[in-house]
């Protein structure tokens, strides 16, 4: 199951308990994912198709307790794809489709008695928080989808109207967030992509299990990178230490093999024998050995002198 989906599970159990939460949330769901059908001036009907039962079953539970309503719902298997199952629910003229249309503000009716499509946010979700978060939470089941975290962090709202859009993205920027908008295709995209934006969504809608497993999956994510970053900075420190100490060992035993090491000022040669006998040691390390201590500027220095002599021994043999 998806992560969407389990979001989507949690968020179908939801009844709210004031009328007014209730029609916010129909009327999110029918914008979102409704197809209206209009024959003649007075004949109007309603639909909504849904590949998740849960939703499928919440839609009904709404019209009841809104209307009295008891929808029939159909079971179609798709041929396509996964070949999921589709529920349809259809609110056909004589049941009353268009009152449901006109309370949820999705249609309007003007003077002349012809229906007319309104693609803004219905001004009476905006009056409550509750009903905002209600509508909001109806706008992910109709039309949203969040991916999973351990992929990637991106929540989402299509809609087909810029309208709808601009509107869902003031309703969703109205709680602290900052969705932005993208068309894609002929639909247009609210989405968040931080994934602290993303849990704060998901604890207002009220998808509070699937928040804490995002939140468990984006915390251990956290930790893995930390970790990698670490161990890679660590690899990357070795191993320059260790190509250090290679080309350090090569100069000295170049000098010790020419002209000997004695030929060195006491210093270098302190330095060059602690280097010959510990291979491994850091430049810390073989700076606490020397008797005063000397810090890696010190011990950088000495050995940039012995390459120096190195450098000087091959020019005058003439290599």
């Amino acid at each position: 199951m998806s992560f969407s989906s389990i979001a989507k599970n949690e968020l179908s159990r939801i009844i709210p308990d004031n009328y007014c939460c209730q029609m916010a949330e129909l009327s999110a769901i029918v914008r979102m994912g409704g197809i209206i059908r209009l024959r003649g001036s007075e004949n109007i009907s309603l639909r909504m198709v849904t590949e998740n039962a849960a939703i499928a079953r919440k839609i009904f539970i709404l019209l009841k307790k809104l209307y009295g309503l008891n929808i029939e719902i159909m079971v179609r298997k798709n041929r396509h794809l996964k070949k999921n199952h589709s529920y349809i629910m259809e609110v056909t003229a004589a049941m009353g489709a268009d009152r449901v249309l006109m309370d949820t503000g999705v249609a309007l009716k003007d003077t002349e008695g012809m229906y007319r499509i309104n693609y803004k946010v219905p001004g009476f979700v905006l009056e409550e928080r509750c009903c905002r978060r209600s509508y909001l939470r109806g706008a992910f089941l109709g039309g949203g989808s969040v991916s999973d975290p351990e992929r990637a962090y991106h929540l989402e709202f299509v809609t087909h109207s810029s309208d709808h859009a601009e509107d869902l993205k003031r309703l969703i920027n109205g709680f602290s967030l900052s969705s932005k908008i993208v068309e894609r295709k002929s639909n247009y995209v609210v989405y968040i992509k931080e994934g602290e934006q993303i849990v704060d969504l998901l604890n207002i809608v009220g998808a509070h299990n699937a928040l804490l497993k995002f939140e468990n999956t984006r915390i251990f994510k956290q930790m893995r990178n930390d970790v990698n970053r670490i161990v890679n900075c660590e690899t990357a420190n070795l191993t320059k230490t260790v190509n250090a100490s290679i080309r350090q060992i090569e100069t000295i035993e170049y000098i010790k093999n020419t002209v000997g090491l004695d030929k060195l000022p006491s210093n270098l040669r302190e330095i060059a024998e602690l280097r010959l006998n510990y291979r491994d040691a850091s430049l810390k390390e073989l700076g606490q050995m020397l008797s005063p201590a000397l810090g890696k500027s010190g011990i950088n220095h000495r050995f940039r002198k012995i390459e120096e002599i190195a450098e000087q021994i091959k020019a005058s043999r003439g290599k």
